[in-house]
């Protein structure tokens, strides 16, 4: 029955059941559940009416499926109105009142309801209550709470339920305590597709992708039906890897089974894409959607503005308005960080001041971080500092590191030194910072300052993360780090290097020596700079790939000014796409240019 036709068969079943005065109980029953299930709150507040009328409050059944009405239509309060009054509660009174504040994200008051249950002797728990109050527990993160209940579980004997134990691998993935979800997995007795995905959703969650597509792999092997929360969940793992082959290959999994309208699988296939270097091809995956949710809408733009492709998302937010969908805090964060990278500083503020206008979206402080960013990239160093002044939030690491950065491009030491203060303060163990500060001491030739930041380093047991770069040829991933004689094919790849900057000096490149900041001769900084981690992975996908075949390398840091200009010539010389991903943004080397034009 059609929404629209029971609607109209609730309305004259209520009509009937008033003017007649006939209060049948079976009658009312059958009201209810058509107004539970077609969420008709008036309806069903009708219904309470005639509940009231007929004196039937009293009836533990009827004040239950009162509370599922309540429920359903999202009026918790009303339901819990239901509840306190209730004369007497039985066990499924208590499951529907707590699975509804776990559906309003009321965690606190689940729990306490919970706790307010265990003191009713004439209320048993059930595997229905474990679940729901575990899911309560996962969203606030009560690890005591959660193997406080997981222990009654084992005690009432349902640790081994579907239900309970598909909750338990939720609230342990949520609360960092993989190897008890791992536990709770192997012990069940009964798995389904949710409690597959929901493993899969914990690997992801603590950042082991890798062991995420193992297991998505064991579960096909084992013929477990997929569903789009598993692919949504691996396919994170996927965009987190930039893992382009596996993501191709869920692609066609997830055409194959019928999710190609899916938002949420969808949505997940265009992260994929753009983090892997495919932005071409997470458009494709946007056009192809019929219906578009504002979800599917910022993955797209936040996919160009993660390749500087900043005119297409801002045409894009253009269109998205057209077509009635307003813009939400997700929206203005892509918007703004697309500015910063290609340094629009009117667009940025432009945006920024549409933000503060707009009465749908409630400004944070990621959209402060990237105001920030946007003025300290393009160098107008002293006007992030008044709106990291003047905000109504206290500053983050992430903007002091902006400004420090901003500082060191720019040439502000004064600055830079309360910056950095900031950091040191906010994260004592980031090893960044200190190198950042460095940097600029050296960019600037203060060798002292230079020699006094590496010691607080030092001092400071930081550890300096070491730059690597990795490139994926024929299901491989090939890592490489600065001077690496470590690969089997390390003499073809020293051959191949020499040869590109051999046909790079009949062009006219020059080594750019200021992007090594040692305290060292011209000649040994040439030395230093031709051997870098992307430098190599360039040279193994020339000698390893087809020609024709876009070059695609991912670095764990930024890539340097030397490395930029020399994928720049190597491009032009190997007439091909190369494409670098660091941890800013993606670059898009072509026929000797960049798509960030000089400017990250």
């Amino acid at each position: 029955m059609r929404i629209g036709s029971a609607v109209q068969a609730l309305n004259c079943s209520l009509r009937n059941f008033s003017d007649h005065g006939n209060y049948n109980y079976q009658s009312l029953q059958v009201l209810l559940q058509m107004c539970a299930k077609n969420k008709h709150i008036n309806a069903g507040k009708c219904c309470h009416a005639l509940a009231i009328h007929a004196g039937l409050l009293a009836d533990t059944l009827i004040c239950n499926m009162l509370i599922n009405v309540y429920s359903k239509c999202g009026l918790v309060q009303y339901a819990r109105y239901v509840f306190d009054r209730m004369p007497e509660r039985s066990v499924v009174s208590w499951n529907t009142m707590i699975a509804a504040h776990n559906h309003q994200w009321q965690d606190t008051e689940a729990l306490e309801l919970f706790m307010e249950m265990r003191c009713d002797c004439t209320s048993l728990v059930t595997k229905f209550t474990l679940s729901s109050v575990l899911c309560a527990c996962a969203a606030k993160g009560a690890i005591l709470e959660s193997r406080q209940l997981h222990a009654l579980a084992v005690k009432i004997a349902v640790d081994s339920n579907v239900y309970v134990g598909t909750a338990l691998l939720d609230v342990y993935g949520k609360c960092g305590m993989i190897d008890d979800a791992c536990w709770a997995f192997e012990n069940m007795s009964e798995k389904s597709s949710v409690t597959w995905s929901s493993m899969i959703a914990g690997y992801v969650q603590n950042d082991l992708y890798e062991e995420a597509l193992l297991f998505f792999r064991k579960a096909q092997v084992l013929g477990v039906e997929c569903t789009q929360f598993t692919l949504s969940a691996v396919l994170s793992a996927c965009a987190s890897l930039a893992a382009t082959i596996e993501g191709v290959q869920l692609h066609a999994i997830s055409m194959k089974v019928g999710f190609r309208s899916d938002v949420y699988v969808m949505t997940s296939l265009i992260d994929v894409y753009s983090r892997c270097g495919c932005i071409a091809e997470a458009y494709l995956v946007f056009t192809d959607m019929v219906e578009k949710s504002i979800v599917l809408w910022n993955a797209m733009i936040a996919g160009f503005s993660r390749h500087a492709c900043v005119n297409e998302a801002m045409i894009l937010f253009e269109k998205m308005q057209q077509n009635s969908i307003c813009p939400n805090e997700v929206t203005y964060i892509s918007l703004l960080s697309a500015c910063s990278h290609v340094g629009s500083v009117e667009s940025g503020r432009r945006y920024f001041d549409q933000m503060l206008k707009d009465e749908n979206v409630q400004p944070n402080v990621l959209h402060y971080s990237c105001m920030v960013d946007v003025l300290g990239r393009s160098g107008h160093i002293q006007e992030a500092w008044r709106l990291i002044e003047n905000m109504p939030f206290k500053a983050t690491a992430s903007m002091w590191g902006s400004l420090l950065g901003a500082c060191r491009t720019h040439g502000d030491l004064r600055l830079a030194k309360v910056a950095a203060e900031h950091l040191f303060e906010i994260e004592p163990e980031n090893a960044g910072n200190h190198v950042l500060l460095s940097n600029l001491y050296a960019a600037n030739r203060r060798w002292g300052d230079v020699a006094n930041a590496r010691k607080l380093l030092k001092d400071s047991g930081a550890k300096k993360e070491i730059g690597k770069s990795w490139i994926e040829v024929k299901n491989r991933v090939h890592i490489f780090v600065v001077g690496d004689h470590n690969h089997p094919r390390y003499s073809e790849i020293y051959a191949k290097l020499e040869d590109l900057e051999n046909e790079m000096k009949k062009l006219a490149y020059k080594v750019e020596t200021h992007s090594d900041l040692h305290d060292v001769e011209e000649n040994q900084k040439q030395e230093l700079l031709r051997h870098h981690s992307e430098k190599l992975a360039l040279a193994f996908g020339l000698i390893s790939l087809p020609s024709g075949l876009p070059i695609r390398i991912k670095k764990n840091l930024r890539i340097c000014g030397d490395c930029h200009s020399f994928m720049k010539f190597a491009s032009r010389i190997s007439d091909g796409e190369i494409i670098v991903r660091d941890t800013n943004r993606f670059h898009h080397f072509r026929s000797g240019s960049c798509s960030c034009q000089d400017f990250w």
